[in-house]
């Protein structure tokens, strides 16, 4: 009777190891699943800014694209509408040339 006493109290804390062991097993693995989900919620993130920073660095350059090309239509058409006679050019040149050479002024 007393071995069957002895081997029930050993089987017991075998039990209570395994099940101590189990315990530990699972809190690794829950540690080890919580950390994977950290780390591919820190990659996705990162992964969301580059492609924001991406899309965000197209739009500026496209911007700019349309920018210079409306600047270079209106310039075009600022040309197109402002003709000048001849006569009226070669006198805004002439009046022009005597300011820079100081003989524009009048005293």
């Amino acid at each position: 009777m007393r071995d069957v006493i002895q081997k029930v109290i050993a089987t017991e804390g075998e039990a209570k190891h395994v099940v101590e062991a189990a315990k530990a097993e699972a809190e690794r693995i829950s540690l080890e699943t919580r950390q994977s989900a950290l780390n591919l919620l820190a990659q996705a993130r990162q992964q969301t800014r580059d492609e924001a920073e991406r899309i965000v660095s197209e739009a500026r350059d496209e911007a700019e694209r349309e920018k210079r090309e409306r600047l270079t239509r209106a310039a075009g058409e600022i040309e197109n509408q402002i003709r000048l006679e001849e006569a009226d050019r070669q006198s805004a040149i002439d009046g022009v040339v005597r300011l820079v050479c100081g003989q524009g002024r009048q005293t």
